[in-house]
């Protein structure tokens, strides 16, 4: 079992992390345009992730039916319920790509920052609105080759992707003098290509199993049925991120810019410690489609485990870098100073988010979504109305070390990880979510 999740894991854990080191290099390419717009993107990319990050159940949820369905022996009908998921993934992205173009101005207004920030994010969010359905279809096929058990197509295309986005921005950002909106238009044709690829893998599997390629209305309402748990999971987790935003917002510029700092910097953890996440779904999934009680329960155990303790280890490797990190990101000296005190709560919550995300994706491979979405909201209906409260007219708060952005985070990534840890732990200890079968 071991080997399977290090099978699984590894490829999963470098696709993952090279997804954050690619959008680190974004960072620190615009943040050396200056503060305004480093606060700029912090904002942006804020409202881009949460509108990526609101349908993540295309990746999520087609893993778990997939895996499901491989389990129980059929990887032709696995493979067809994975196409339609690509299929509403097309639909939902040209939908989105829609809204957010026409609704940026008033989105970025609503997170704050001076009027230069929201102009620059307002540029970057138009052009990135464009990339949307590419982004859902990365999303969607990248969901489908996990739960086939291939997590080393998405690597490959990861890799490749996020290189030529690290080549595009520094040629249109610099070499052609576009500023935040070169960083925009680098990103929205990197996540083209990369779509294109996995979509010719599928393409490949489908044809091979002799699975349908024509988009069928009944399996792309069951997809979506079947991920409106998720969605709501989802759109809770993005709301407390976005509240984290706007409360940074509220202790000025310098403080906003070394938020998306950090922000990056843990979303690349968040990213690392989802390899075994990922791979606690795939398994799961096919456990669970197979029958096997015993050994998804042993694996779910298993991998619980190595999320703390990987968790540890991340954060023993952030702590003495925790003064530095801001460096590589801006010059400026109080952005520094400020995303250093952060850091050094994000070293301390790393065991902790170890177990939360390994967990919840223990329970997504079983899929176990409407638990999931019920814990996720039930913290987030906790914790923004009280932290606002707390943080109202710029108020410090308490825990990290008096400082506004390390209190925030503090706040975030110890005290929201907490709630969430608290539901997922008390459906983890017990045997509901250990349904057997196809489907669930």
């Amino acid at each position: 079992m071991r080997r399977e999740i290090l099978r699984l894991a590894i490829p999963a854990f470098l696709t993952l992390v090279a997804e954050p080191l690619f959008l680190l290099a974004d960072s620190a390419i615009v943040g050396h345009l200056g503060t305004e717009a480093l606060a700029a993107l912090g904002v942006a990319s804020s409202i881009l992730l949460t509108a990526v990050g609101v349908f993540v159940f295309l990746a999520y949820g087609t893993t778990s039916v997939v895996a499901r369905r491989l389990g129980a022996g059929d990887e032709t009908d696995a493979v067809a319920a994975g196409v339609d998921g690509l299929w509403l993934s097309v639909g939902l992205g040209a939908l989105a790509a829609v809204v957010l173009a026409v609704a940026a101005p008033w989105l970025c207004a609503a997170i704050g920052g001076s009027p230069g920030v929201q102009e620059q994010a307002t540029i970057y969010l138009r052009i990135s609105a464009i990339g949307l359905p590419a982004m859902l279809v990365v999303l969607g096929a990248t969901g489908l080759l996990r739960g086939l058990q291939d997590t080393r197509t998405p690597l490959v295309v990861a890799v490749v992707g996020f290189g030529a986005n690290i080549v595009l921005n520094l040629a249109l950002v610099y070499g052609a003098g576009l500023g935040i909106a070169g960083s925009a238009i680098g990103t929205v044709l990197a996540q083209t290509g990369m779509a294109a690829a996995l979509v010719v893998t599928v393409l490949r599997t489908a044809i091979r199993l002799g699975a349908p390629l024509s988009p069928h209305t009944a399996g792309i309402l069951v997809a979506a049925r079947g991920g409106v748990p998720l969605l709501v999971r989802t759109l809770a987790l993005r709301g407390v991120i976005i509240a984290t935003t706007v409360i940074a917002a509220r202790y000025g510029d310098t403080v906003l810019a070394a938020h998306q700092i950090v922000m990056t910097v843990w979303n690349g953890l968040a990213f690392a410690l989802d390899a075994l996440a990922i791979a606690a779904q795939a398994i799961t999934g096919k456990a669970l489609g197979a029958g096997n009680v015993g050994p998804a329960r042993a694996a779910a155990s298993t991998m619980a485990r190595w999320g703390v303790g990987f968790g540890i280890v991340t954060g023993l490797v952030i702590l003495p870098l925790a003064p530095f990190i801001g460096r590589l990101f801006s010059p400026d000296p109080a952005v520094v100073s400020a995303a250093a005190w952060a850091f050094l709560v994000v070293a301390i919550a790393q065991w902790l988010a170890g177990f939360v995300f390994v967990v919840d994706g223990v329970l997504m491979g079983a899929g176990d979504t409407v638990w999931l979405a019920v814990a996720m909201v039930g913290a987030g209906v906790v914790w923004v109305p009280v932290t606002l409260w707390a943080s109202a007219g710029g108020a410090v708060l308490p825990g990290g070390f008096g400082q506004p952005l390390a209190g925030l985070w503090a706040w975030f990534g110890i005290g929201f990880l907490a709630l969430r840890g608290v539901g997922l732990w008390w459906r983890f200890r017990a045997d509901d979510w250990l349904v057997t079968g196809a489907t669930r």
